[in-house]
């Protein structure tokens, strides 16, 4: 795939033609043509292990993600990794438990976007019960997904690095529920507590 950036196409040369310039005086024009790869990476972890992944700014993230989720809920186990995207440029990890740690330093290195962040939360440990902590950390720009559904990051390459574009998060509706479907939603829903009577 190729991008054309800065000044680019019918655009420019309007832009440029509004402005009162020519090619011969003015500003110069500025175009570089730029490689972009655009990769999947498919999101490795068992099947019934939820995960968040966000973008954020600093290397503080790791450890103030670490008291955030520990201070959302009492004895959690999980493992955070973030894509140090200057200095060393390291994964930088922290947690409370090896195998979430394991799959949070894989993931993050898989993935390779500088200053995205992934969480992986332990058997039991839901997203729902520590997200709008985690969004809250003064460092967090945005949450991609929050999920345990078969995850694949869309993610574009250049040669200064690598930055996420999107992600495909489980499957494609097959149709509309009806009655049934929301008897059994709202049925679901109390069965596991987060709903009342």
């Amino acid at each position: 795939m190729r991008f054309i950036g800065t000044s680019c196409g019918k655009h420019a040369e309007t832009a440029r033609r509004s402005a009162g310039l020519t090619g011969q005086g003015g500003l110069r024009e500025h175009r570089s043509v730029m490689d972009t790869k655009l990769t999947t990476v498919t999101i490795e972890k068992p099947e019934n292990i939820n995960f968040i992944l966000g973008q954020t700014h600093f290397i503080k993230s790791v450890e103030d993600l670490h008291e955030t989720l520990v201070g959302a809920v009492p004895g959690i186990k999980f493992g955070v990794a973030f894509c140090e995207a200057s200095g060393k440029c390291l994964v930088r990890w922290s947690g409370t438990d090896a195998a979430m740690i394991e799959l949070a330093k894989r993931n993050a290195l898989a993935l390779g976007a500088g200053h995205s962040f992934i969480v992986f939360l332990g058997e039991g440990f839901f997203p729902v019960n520590v997200l709008n902590a985690v969004k809250m950390v003064p460092e967090v720009c945005r949450i991609y997904c929050a999920t345990a559904n078969p995850t694949q990051v869309l993610v574009a390459e250049t040669e200064q690095g690598r930055g996420i574009m999107g992600v495909v998060d489980g499957a494609s509706p097959k149709g509309v529920e009806g009655d049934e479907d929301i008897a059994w939603r709202q049925s679901f829903l109390r069965k596991i507590g987060y709903k009342l009577g």
